[in-house]
């Protein structure tokens, strides 16, 4: 029966069946490859460089989820964010939701923006690599401002609590500067993460790396005011 044919269907079916196990096996390798970003990260950024469709589409859930996490620590240090509980129909679950959707948003126009800076640095560089591309060093570059969340959340429910989220309290003076300052040292590690990403993945000389982190750090700034203006 070695001879029989499998009808389209079916064949269309196998091939789908192959397709969906190598995209699960490729998204657990991007999963155990994100850890390494803390001691391997050149490795990690050499791996960026496949341009195999399956390895391309493994990267997208943990991307979405460092993104995001990212999005929701820079939220908690904005000014807007620190007004919330001064509504009375707000209340810590609230603030939760609130800052997750934030985090979101705030996190896809940093993805987006900062990635855009990345690029616009490669190319003027002289170097012609995809927009995708840019994005993903980005997002794994900030790996460092989500893991922030692990050590500023719980500073300010044991140091400040619900004062963090009212203008005024306790949160006022060297609280807010101390856990901003910690919170900026984790921006600076991203930033440096970027570095090596616009070395080792996109091969750009020392200028263009410097280019685009002056892109990407004036773009920071402008996004940092967004959630004032929504």
């Amino acid at each position: 029966m070695s001879g029989l044919q499998l009808k389209p269907g079916e064949l269309a079916d196998r091939e789908a069946a192959q397709m969906s196990a190598a995209g699960a096996i490729a998204s657990r390798e991007w999963w155990r490859r994100v850890p390494l970003l803390l001691r391997d990260p050149v490795a990690v950024f050499e791996a960026l460089r496949e341009t195999d469709d399956i390895d391309l589409d493994a990267r997208a859930e943990p991307i979405t989820a460092i993104v995001i996490l990212a999005g929701m620590a820079g939220v908690l240090l904005t000014p807007a964010w620190g007004g919330l509980l001064d509504s009375s129909s707000v209340d810590g679950l609230v603030v939760v939701v609130i800052t997750f959707i934030g985090g979101i948003f705030y996190g896809a126009a940093g993805y987006f923006l900062l990635g855009l800076a990345v690029w616009l640095g490669a190319r003027g560089a002289g170097v012609d690599e995809p927009f995708r591309l840019a994005r993903q060093v980005v997002a794994f570059a900030s790996l460092p401002i989500a893991l922030s969340l692990c050590l500023t959340v719980p500073l300010i429910l044991a140091w400040v609590g619900g004062d963090w989220f009212r203008a005024g309290g306790a949160d006022v003076g060297a609280p807010r500067w101390i856990i901003t300052g910690i919170a900026l040292a984790f921006v600076a590690w991203a930033f440096g993460l970027v570095a090596i990403g616009l070395r080792t993945t996109l091969r750009l000389p020392w200028f263009g790396v410097f280019t685009a982190l002056a892109l990407a750090g004036v773009l920071v700034g402008g996004v940092a005011v967004v959630p004032n203006i929504l």
